[in-house]
Formats: structure tokens, sequence, C-alpha cells
């Protein structure tokens, strides 16, 4: 197993953690500073609400897209404490992928009864 895959194992660790200690209904941000505490607890190299600009043609959009997370430099995760999947979410975290070439991303929606149900592992190969 490679380290992306390691890591990627650490981080659906980490949400059924989570998950299991303090349940769903609560703000993201509070999950949001719960998963910066198990990566640092786990010495887990992360940078968190990270813009990216984005180059249309000859014109560049300064801080155009906005991460939750990138972890390892190797794994987008976007956080989300709300009742209803969106499909939007997919698309979005598609595009982050695409114009960062990362190779994997992880939805994971807090606001769930069972954390398996809100964990999306989504792929992109150029």
């Amino acid at each position: 197993m490679n380290e992306t895959e390691i890591t990627a194992k650490e981080i659906v660790d980490i949400a059924f953690q989570i998950h299991s200690q303090i349940g769903p209904g609560l703000l993201e941000s509070i999950y949001e500073k719960c998963f910066i505490h198990e990566l640092q607890s786990r010495n887990i190299k992360y940078s968190t609400q990270l813009y990216i600009d984005l180059n249309y043609k000859d014109m560049n959009l300064p801080n155009a897209l906005k991460l939750d997370l990138i972890i390892d430099d190797t794994i987008i995760v976007e956080l989300k404490a709300r009742e209803n999947y969106h499909p939007v979410w997919k698309a979005q975290l598609l595009s982050y992928l695409k114009f960062t070439q990362t190779q994997i991303g992880f939805i994971i929606n807090f606001n769930v009864p069972l954390i398996k149900e809100g964990i999306t592992r989504i792929s992109y190969r150029p």
C-alpha cells in the first residue's frame, strides 16, 4: 500500500473517531477543528482553508477556489454538516481535483446517523 492510500485510510479513521465521539448535529466549524486536532495528533501534514488561483485562458482569477483541507499535499477533504447530500458537492470536488492536479478527494458529511453513509471518496485521473 502506498503512502497516499495509508493517508486515505487515516482520513476515514479520523472521520469515524470524530463521529463516534461527538456525533451528528453540530456546526461544520466544530468538525473542522476536531479534524485538525486529529491530524496534528497523528503528525499528518495539512493545510486548511487554502485559496487556489484559477487560470482561464490569459486571465488569472486569484483566490477563486477555497479548499477546506489538503492533507499531505495529496488528498483534498471537504467537510460538511448538512442534513441532505447535495450533488453539487461532488462537482465542486471534481473541479478542485482537476485544478490542483490532485488525484483523491473526500467529501465527509458528519450530519448522518452512520458516518460510513457520509463519506464519499472521489478519484480524478487527468
